[in-house]
């Protein structure tokens, strides 16, 4: 059975229709960036939330995962509480910063009001509780600040066309944008081309259905769309012994700068960062018959150079001896007590992110 060929990010991007608001975000994100840029604050995308797969042109049926954006809503209010700027690209309803305190199976809104005289207001109680005191000061700091963009997306094209829009958008910003991919991702989709026009009907019987694989996105953003910016994707595993293999191959395969590991059922407790590092280690000695010459190039000894102290014939300069790089993977594990009910493992993410792009920009 002859197999189709895999879609390139090329071929995808050409093949593939961009969605009809895609323009007017680019529009948005560009004044968003020209802000933070003047005033030379550090730009993180936050991506969040799960993408769908439609199986129709007229969708009514589609396929989706179970992501409701917790830990990219969580990171967008550390990330913004630290005083990055943020562009919160998300999953339409799914969970945002700040609102996510207040959802509708978390702390329901409707509780926190009564009604008096004929008006709403917010209860005696709630008025002075503490927590959303703090939620509430921390949001409208940040929309008087102006440190929040937030852009939604619906199927992994949506994702897909934003995502590139966004990072080509924001490496004017050079090493000081950063990318927080922690949406989750479709693995295949139907292209637009075989896709029934209308919806499916299940008088059939059985449905078959034969998807590609969604293009690796993350070679052409680390080579093309944004040459600088420090990339942090994620990587979940329901087996624990695949977690570490696989966010290896993903750093040589495309050459990012980190892959926070989680697994599926101690996601919330713990994570692994895995990261490339450059390890130096001293060249073999000069090879006999090879001497330094003022520490800064080597110069072969002959028989002439041994009897008369001089070089009648000198051989081109060796390189001198120096120190050899070469890269090593390290893995760093955060974890937070099982039963800390007030901390999230978000804030040790994003703390741990900041240091570690701090470093990325003063490598420059």
């Amino acid at each position: 059975m002859h197999e189709a060929t895999p879609f390139s990010a090329e071929t995808y991007f050409a093949t593939q229709p961009a969605p009809q608001s895609l323009a007017q975000d680019v529009v948005g994100v560009k004044e968003f960036i020209a802000r933070q840029a003047e005033a030379k604050r550090n730009v993180v995308l936050v991506t969040s939330g799960g993408t769908t797969v439609p199986l129709e042109l007229n969708v009514v049926r589609f396929l989706d995962n179970f992501s409701a954006g917790t830990r990219g809503a969580t990171s967008a209010e550390y990330f913004l509480k630290a005083g990055y700027a943020v562009i919160f690209m998300h999953r339409q309803f799914s969970l945002q910063p700040f609102s996510r305190h207040y959802s509708h199976s978390t702390n329901p809104f409707l509780d926190f009001l009564a009604v008096e005289d004929d008006k709403a207001c917010i209860t005696t109680e709630k008025r002075a509780d503490g927590h959303l005191v703090s939620v509430l000061s921390a949001y409208k700091s940040v929309q008087t600040a102006g440190t929040l963009h937030t852009l939604t997306f619906v199927t992994v094209n949506d994702y897909l066309w934003l995502l590139r829009a966004v990072s080509q958008e924001m490496s004017v910003l050079g090493r000081r944008a950063m990318y927080y991919l922690a949406a989750a991702v479709s693995d295949f989709f139907l292209p637009r081309q075989k896709m029934s026009e209308h919806k499916i009907q299940s008088g059939k019987g059985s449905l078959h259905i034969e998807m590609d694989q969604v293009p690796k996105i993350l070679k052409p953003m680390v080579e093309e769309w944004t040459r600088d910016g420090y990339i942090v994707s994620f990587k979940l595993e329901t087996d624990d012994h695949l977690l570490i293999p696989k966010a290896r191959n993903a750093l040589s395969r495309y050459g990012h700068q980190v892959v926070i590991g989680n697994e599926l059922n101690t996601r919330k407790f713990q994570v692994v960062f895995v990261e490339q590092k450059r390890i130096q280690k001293p060249l073999p000695p000069l090879p006999p018959g090879v001497a330094e010459e003022d520490g800064s190039a080597a110069i072969p000894l002959t028989d002439e150079t041994v009897a008369d102290g001089q070089n009648a014939a000198p051989s081109p300069p060796l390189k001198p001896a120096e120190t050899e790089h070469s890269l090593t993977f390290v893995e760093t594990w955060l974890r937070i007590p099982e039963d800390a009910s007030t901390k999230e493992i978000e804030e040790d993410i994003v703390q741990e992110l900041l240091r570690r792009h701090e470093a990325w920009i003063e490598d420059a």
